[in-house]
């Protein structure tokens, strides 16, 4: 059966029908637990499954000293990352270094723990539980804190407070400027600058207000200001060529994993695999080894977390310019 049309009018499609209450009780019903699940599993997992994961650890002084101390660590399989060291000079570089958390060495009086709590004061704790078990009953056990946590955050309780809002600071701007209808270079310039302003905001607050880090205060702020950019241009990006679907991505991508899975509040490896490692690929916890790096360890193992921020930032920015391209070349009229 055709349907006649009158002289003078025109056919419209019909416009398709929007989803019916039924359907939208029932997103609700299935999306709401599934989110619930995730942020459950994502924060409560890593945190109810804290143990070292080779944890790398030295030992420094003479072989025949510490080979007793390095069967002990060794008998907790998978625990520790023992590193042998000649002495505690050699062990003190490592520290500094980053390439161990802490040292146990071998001295006449019994062993002598190193610690670095600023690299994670988690650890240093756990590292001092460690060390006295080696010690002679009744022995007090000397502790050396290398790189010490600043007076302002002895327990790193700031920094590690300090995720959650950078990467809610960062999903906040890609979303501000993907709904305000900035596109192209000037949404990038949009979120650079913000960037930019975030990290002077972030290192003012951080270091000259509430002392939890010391070191050069530009370079602070410019690891922040790249964090910032690194999740901010992400879920731009995302938004820019996924749309809606994009920027709810990114945002669950960033909070819900990026967040929990960074080890700032502990360590990377405390945390079950493959939580830690993912982590640290995700602007939140590259972003938190980065500031470590830059304000307590003079720079030191800062090339990966630096390099891994730029991608993110590099990535989204291209995205925020490439869907501008593909937003205009839709919008364009063909040639008959």
């Amino acid at each position: 059966m055709s349907a006649t049309l009158t002289p003078g009018t025109t056919s419209t499609a019909a416009p398709s029908p929007a989803p019916g209450p039924t359907r939208r009780l029932i997103a609700v019903l299935v999306l709401v637990p599934a989110v619930v699940a995730l942020a459950l599993w994502a924060f409560a997992w890593p945190a109810a499954r804290t143990a070292p994961r080779d944890l790398p650890i030295a030992v420094a002084g003479a072989p025949a000293a510490v080979a007793g101390i390095e069967q002990q660590l060794e008998r907790k399989e998978g625990a520790f990352d023992v590193h042998r060291y000649d002495d505690e000079a050699a062990a003190r570089s490592a520290i500094e270094d980053r390439d161990v958390y802490g040292a146990i060495v071998a001295t006449e009086r019994g062993p002598k723990l190193l610690t670095a709590s600023a690299a994670s004061p988690v650890v240093a704790q756990l590292l001092q539980q460690a060390a006295t078990a080696q010690a002679p009953e009744g022995a007090p056990l000397q502790v050396d804190d290398v790189v010490a946590a600043p007076p302002g955050d002895p327990r790193g309780a700031a920094l590690g407070a300090s995720v959650l809002p950078m990467a809610l600071a960062g999903v906040a701007a890609g979303a501000v400027v993907t709904l305000l209808g900035l596109r192209g270079v000037r949404a990038v310039l949009a979120l650079v600058g913000a960037a930019a302003l975030v990290g002077i905001v972030a290192a003012a607050l951080t270091h000259s207000w509430l002392g939890a880090l010391t070191g050069d205060w530009w370079t602070e702020a410019g690891v922040l200001a790249l964090t910032n950019l690194a999740v901010s241009a992400a879920v731009a990006g995302l938004a820019a060529v996924l749309g809606r679907a994009g920027l709810t991505l990114g945002a669950l991508a960033v909070v819900l994993i990026g967040n929990p899975f960074s080890g700032v509040g502990s360590a990377p490896e405390l945390l079950p695999e493959p939580a830690g490692a993912l982590g640290q690929w995700l602007p939140p916890g590259a972003g938190g080894t980065l500031v470590r790096s830059v304000s307590f360890f003079d720079g030191a193992q800062a090339a990966a977390p630096a390099l891994t921020l730029s991608v993110w930032a590099g990535v989204g920015l291209l995205l925020v310019l490439l869907g501008a391209l593909l937003g205009r070349g839709r919008s364009e009229p063909r040639a008959d």
